[in-house]
């Protein structure tokens, strides 16, 4: 098995290539939805551009935000479960719609927002591979709004075995693929999308400036780990010393305790321990 050095899950090429090929992240968005690729007037990307610095930073985040046809749609993909993707998901969702909200505008006009990701993990106990949630009334299950919600798509869940019938299986399953012999399987079924998907993959892939990108997020992932790891070996280390400083202090009052016990001056207890005259009679004060 030949294994891919970049997949469709590697954010980075995630963005270029869908970025460059508006029509195919029109499609994906089209399968992901469940909306008639015909039935689409109006799409645009809203954040295209971003300078190959940004690329670089520690926590730089490579998501695609859309208009269309009135709909705000956003598409990431997490490859890593850091335990609190449920509230970052909400807090996308939150921050899209309330920036579509123009001075003066009216609440009624804000558009109906779209946050979806596509996960390589499972994040849900069930067995179905997507999951839509949206706002409903916990008894009657009554729709509060229609402008909410959040998509999410688990790839383990996805069935080994494809058909060229179904187009969102397929996207997804270009998603998944992680070694060359899966790409191959799946070209080999002759979906003109998925042909035109896996060349637009192979044409970014090879190109100097998407290398230079790679190697950016590359360094920058490996920042991100290191800065991480320090801080929790500092924080581990902070916490050693606070437990020698406590467990220091808790020696020297048990010291001046069993001295007083013994009924030795404070003067000589303090000289003994370090405490203070008030603390040591302070001592002496709560045994009484």
């Amino acid at each position: 098995m030949t294994k891919l050095k970049h997949t469709f899950k590697t954010d980075i090429l995630f963005k270029s290539l869908f970025v460059k090929y508006p029509e195919l992240l029109k499609k994906l968005v089209s399968a992901l939805l469940g909306i008639q690729l015909e039935s689409i007037e109006k799409f645009e990307i809203r954040n295209p551009e971003m300078p190959p610095e940004s690329w670089g930073e520690k926590f730089c985040r490579l998501d695609i935000n859309m208009d269309v046809d009135g709909r705000r749609v956003d598409i990431e993909v997490q490859v890593e479960d850091e335990g609190d993707y449920a509230e970052r998901s909400l807090f996308y969702w939150a921050r899209e719609y309330s920036s579509a909200l123009p001075a003066g505008g009216d609440y009624f006009d804000l558009p109906r927002t779209v946050i979806i990701s596509i996960l390589n993990y499972n994040m849900f106990d069930c067995n179905e591979f997507h999951s839509e949630f949206a706002a409903l009334e916990v008894i009657r299950h009554t729709p509060l709004t229609d402008k909410f919600a959040l998509h999410y798509f688990e790839l383990p869940k996805l069935s080994g075995a494809v058909s060229a019938e179904n187009s969102l299986e397929l996207w997804l399953a270009l998603f998944k693929a992680n070694t060359e012999e899966e790409l191959a399987k799946i070209e080999a079924l002759g979906v003109p999308d998925m042909e035109q998907a896996i060349e637009a993959y192979r044409t970014v892939t090879v190109t100097p400036e998407f290398r230079e990108l790679a190697r950016l997020r590359e360094k920058a992932r490996h920042n991100e780990a290191a800065a991480l790891r320090n801080a929790r070996n500092k924080g581990i280390a902070a916490g050693e010393a606070k437990g020698r400083a406590e467990g220091k202090t808790e020696g020297v009052i048990t010291v001046a305790k069993n001295a007083l016990q013994m009924n030795m001056k404070i003067d000589d207890i303090v000289k003994m321990t370090g405490l203070s005259r008030k603390e040591v009679e302070n001592l002496r004060n709560a045994d009484r």
